[in-house]
């Protein structure tokens, strides 16, 4: 069972997805840096940071909570509550062709089999969820879904059998060759599973993460950056969000304070020049400290300059993040 140390202080790590981040840009590239966190802190990370196709960063002490979440929980409308080996449901897009959905399936009995996630069953949308995804032209992975509803009944369907969480499953389209391979672009599929988890973790209040589904499962013999091998070297993501989920916690609206709030949160760390999201704002809002990290830049350029907000803490590395969080927890006790 993963638990975490109630004596820790909590902090959020967050790398927003589909950025071209250089550190949490890839694929589950972020993990060390999560976990050099979590020696010293409960760290609330977003799935981005650890999720690493068959593998996962998730480890003891770290709470793998969805983006949409972490703005509710910033806004002080949610409550997290810690929680072990979740009932899962698993939403698979009917566009996905019955081959691609057995590996998928021999995926989740492997990690029943391994791991013992509760993964309860699967439904298979009433009709395609028809995905779309893009850069946009600042370089930012973007996109959406033509179906949003009947993965929302699915997902309705597979919480009244008793899913706590759910995965979401969709067909993608082959993306154009670009140089993330190299380890220097963008995740081009990364902005509208964002999207997918946003929708469906807003409307059903439950935690969220999507895997997309390839028709062509060929393993690359390529050599590719060591950011982004994990996703070359497997048919399928699902075993990462698998994993995330099993031991997600779970959301309150109601009551939130008797849960983990956004009053136990001691501090924010973000790359940076990425500090346009709500989650910065919300905090300094709420005196929690917010650091912006520089060894880990993205496409955007959203720095405290551009801002105005001379409250945010900058730091050359996340090493020094830490020592600086630590320094400062100390002198408020």
């Amino acid at each position: 069972m993963w638990t975490y140390d109630k004596s820790k202080p909590i902090i959020a790590m967050i790398v927003p997805t589909g950025i071209g981040a250089c550190i949490g840009g890839f694929a589950g590239d972020a993990s060390l840096t999560a976990k050099m966190f979590a020696r010293d802190f409960n760290v609330i990370v977003n799935p981005n940071v650890v999720n690493a196709a068959c593998f996962s960063g998730i480890s003891d002490n770290i709470f793998y909570v969805e983006g949409w979440s972490l703005s509710q929980l910033f806004k002080g409308n949610l409550g997290i509550k810690p929680s072990y080996n979740n009932k899962i449901g698993v939403i698979f897009d009917k566009g996905i062709s019955q081959g691609i959905i057995n590996v998928h399936i021999n995926t989740i009995n492997a990690v029943k089999c391994i791991y013992g996630v509760d993964v309860i069953g699967y439904e298979i949308t009433d009709e395609p969820c028809k995905v779309e995804f893009f850069n946009t032209s600042k370089g930012i992975s973007s996109g959406g879904v033509k179906n949003n509803e009947t993965m929302l009944r699915a997902g309705k369907k597979l919480i009244e059998k008793g899913a706590q969480a759910l995965a979401v499953v969709c067909k993608f389209d082959e993306p154009p060759e670009d140089n993330y391979k190299n380890g220097t672009g963008v995740d081009i599929v990364g902005g509208v599973e964002a999207v997918i988890s946003h929708y469906l973790t807003r409307e059903l209040k439950v935690p969220v993460v999507h895997s997309p589904a390839f028709e062509n499962i060929t393993i690359s013999q390529e050599l590719v950056d060591i950011k982004a091998s994990a996703e070359y070297i497997t048919p399928t993501f699902l075993p990462c969000i698998l994993l995330g989920l099993s031991n997600a916690p779970l959301l309150s609206f109601e009551k939130v304070e008797q849960y983990i709030s956004v009053k136990n949160i001691k501090a924010l760390i973000m790359p940076y020049n990425s500090l346009g999201a709500s989650v910065v704002t919300d905090a300094l809002n709420k005196n929690i400290k917010v650091f912006a990290v520089k060894e880990n830049k993205s496409v955007l350029n959203i720095t405290k300059n551009i801002l105005k907000k001379n409250d945010i803490i900058e730091t050359d590395t996340y090493k020094e993040c830490i020592n600086k969080i630590k320094e400062l927890i100390d002198e408020n006790k």
